[in-house]
């Protein structure tokens, strides 16, 4: 890891007991590639949103839902918001739809998503929840500490988030009288592998789930370590050959300038670095994840980021040597700017998902082979220990994932016993490598688009959406109309036998 990132490390969490720059050996803040439902530098056009129809709202949540111990009852505030404006309420017996938020901060107006497009057609109840130790809903009120506070730091996991959703979703039932509305949770990326995993081990909970990109696959050895960077590969030679192999001839011509005199100096100056380089370990690690990367797992409609980099390098000068091609990927993607930050962020996200990928989410993201653009990079778990130990003090547990949630051999498994998830994909987006992309039942189904990205389906409808998204979401829609109409022939079946 570079000495300005470990500086950084040290401000943000004045952690001096845990951090040693001795024992950090790589910056694998950028791996695994980040998991969101919002990304690129494309944003969502806005559209109009009524800022009353949320409220929100903090309950009081236990720390510790699994334990007995004195600390155990500790309480913090949770944030939720929700959204009455299309409910029929609970004498109706309407649904409830239930978004889980993932590692990010959840807003107080979360705005317009599918779940939203489609609550009007079914009167649902909309409640968002916001995962536990991210944005306000934090034990002691500040970041910083419960995350120095080693005791603290464990109770930041998976399960109790789950958990913490679990509980409110029960105590709204409770007091809005509407213990027959059904619940059906939502989520994408991080909080799709959450939506999943609540239907999963809360069925008698949400008898419903739409994961969307959800890379529940990518643990353990389940999927070969390359899957993502095949698919960003995939994607950049789809958009042009020429582009693919710029990319992939870059990386020693960066190494080669970098060993020159000065030449650290005059790549900071080539590429408008914000501050001067001082390896080029950081300048690759910046073009990996945040230009290439990202714009593969957001490579949007109508914009498609993929295309318009290619299209930048392609299109630069004739005579242009290949760093100036590469550098104007970088402006085609970020824009115009005085200079480019590549030092990677430290935000409450980063830090926290950072966390959870040191202690039960060891996504193994690596590059085994030469078989993709980038330089091999494989990923090295003695490695990612010795950093997960300097920065945290835990060792990892690679295989606790799929030892508590399952994973291997799903489609064997989850046939059995699941039902009513609905695993939506678009197979541009590199997590879709570690996706569920076939009907593991009736019920279990995989929904995905060719063209597709990364959580595009449970973002607002827009009108410039293409058609093969608009039938995404249509047929998302009527599997859970389906759900739905079963669940009410069974209710009023079970409220007929309770009469005689």
């Amino acid at each position: 890891m570079s000495s300005t990132l470990l500086t950084l490390l040290f401000q943000w969490f004045s952690l001096l007991s845990l951090i040693s720059s001795s024992t950090i050996v790589s910056a694998s803040l950028y791996k695994p590639p980040r998991l969101s439902v919002f990304g690129g530098e494309d944003l969502q056009e806005p559209k109009a949103i009524n800022l009353k129809d949320f409220k929100t709202f903090f309950y009081t949540q236990t720390l510790d839902h699994f334990n007995y111990r004195p600390e155990s009852y500790t309480t913090f505030k949770q944030k939720y918001v929700i959204n009455f404006k299309y409910w029929g309420g609970a004498k109706k017996h309407s649904p409830i739809f239930v978004y889980l938020d993932g590692e990010s901060p959840l807003s107080d107006v979360p705005g317009s998503g599918f779940e939203t497009d489609i609550a009007p057609r079914f009167k649902a109840l909309l409640i968002y929840i916001e995962h536990r130790f991210y944005g306000k809903s934090i034990p002691f009120g500040s970041f910083e500490k419960a995350m120095k506070n080693v005791t603290l730091r464990g109770y930041f996991n998976s399960a109790q988030a789950l958990a913490d959703s679990a509980k409110i979703i029960l105590y709204l039932k409770k007091k809005f009288h509407a213990h027959y509305s059904p619940v059906i949770v939502f989520g994408g990326s991080y909080g799709g592998m959450l939506a999943t995993w609540f239907r999963l081990h809360y069925s008698h909970i949400a008898m419903g789930a739409l994961a969307s990109s959800a890379p529940i696959l990518y643990f353990d050895d389940i999927i070969p370590q390359s899957a993502y960077y095949s698919v960003v590969t995939k994607d950049f030679k789809e958009a042009s050959e020429n582009c693919y192999w710029t990319i992939k001839k870059s990386w020693s011509e960066i190494d080669k300038v970098a060993t020159q005199p000065n030449g650290l100096s005059i790549l900071s100056q080539r590429f408008k670095t914000c501050n001067p380089l001082n390896g080029s370990r950081l300048l690759k690690d910046y073009l990996e994840g945040k230009i290439y990367a990202d714009a593969a797992q957001y490579n949007d409609p109508p914009t498609y980021p993929v295309t318009k980099i290619c299209q930048a390098i392609d299109g630069a000068p004739k005579g242009t040597d290949i760093l100036g091609r590469i550098f104007a990927a970088v402006v085609a993607y970020k824009g115009e700017k005085s200079c480019y930050n590549m030092t990677p962020e430290l935000s409450q996200t980063v830090v926290g998902f950072h966390w959870q990928t040191c202690s039960e989410m060891v996504m193994p993201a690596g590059r085994d082979r030469d078989d993709t653009m980038f330089p091999i990079d494989p990923f090295n778990l003695s490695n990612f220990t010795k950093e997960c130990i300097s920065n945290f003090g835990v060792r990892p547990r690679p295989h606790w994932v799929t030892t508590y949630y399952g994973g291997h051999d799903i489609k064997l498994v989850l046939q059995k016993f699941a039902s009513n998830i609905i695993f939506s994909n678009g197979l541009r987006d590199p997590y879709s490598s570690a996706g569920v992309l076939e009907n593991i039942s009736n019920t279990i189904l995989a929904v995905h688009t060719a063209n597709g990205s990364h959580c595009l389906d449970i973002l607002g409808a827009k009108q410039s959406d293409p058609y093969w998204l608009v039938k995404q979401r249509q047929r998302e829609t009527k599997i859970i109309k389906e759900w739905l109409t079963k669940y009410f022939i069974d209710l009023s079946s079970m409220k007929k036998k309770k009469k005689y």
